[in-house]
């Protein structure tokens, strides 16, 4: 019986003196940053004059298309320049993922406040057929990608950055 005291003595006497603190997380594993991004969907070509089309039926049917996509990603941003195509592109995205649209500038493109903003986050950029590559060739800091078809609305790009590491991936969707 007094082994069995003494016994307990000890152990919790050894207990109390094992730091018992949580481990600090590692905060040398960097974040991951996800960009998707693509072009508006089909616009409507009837009138040249007209700067500012909407969707054509195809386009809204690609838009139907982006959103199924997508219907799987967690976005924590979606990002739109202010035109009706690539606002209309991307609303129905926007909504299923419960996410605020923002606009941005097709003139002013990835920059380091943008970077800063949206670093370890899962970000939709909807652009145009100049400004998406560039925004791509931006993010990887690189020249790679040329200007997109005019008929090209279903090339989706997927940069991934983790530290100063970038992955593209390039993906038709038809």
């Amino acid at each position: 019986m007094k082994k069995l005291f003494a016994f307990c003595i000890l152990s919790v006497l050894l207990f109390s003196c094992v730091d018992r603190k949580q481990p600090k997380p590692n905060t040398d594993i960097p974040d991951i940053t996800t960009y998707y991004l693509i072009r508006h969907a089909e616009k409507d070509r009837t009138n040249p004059d007209n700067k500012n089309p909407d969707l054509n039926e195809k386009g809204i049917a690609r838009a139907a298309i982006w959103s199924k996509v997508f219907q799987d990603v967690k976005f924590d941003e979606i990002y739109s320049t202010d035109y009706k195509r690539t606002q209309q592109t991307v609303s129905a995205i926007s909504l299923q993922s419960d996410v605020k649209l923002t606009p941005y500038s097709p003139d002013h493109l990835y920059s380091e406040d943008f970077k800063m903003r949206t670093q370890g986050k899962t970000v939709l950029v909807v652009g145009h057929s100049n400004t998406t590559p560039q925004f791509v060739n931006k993010i990887i800091e690189e020249n790679r990608y040329p200007d997109m078809d005019d008929n090209d609305n279903g090339t989706l790009y997927i940069v991934t950055v983790v530290g100063d590491k970038t992955k593209v991936q390039v993906l038709v969707i038809d």
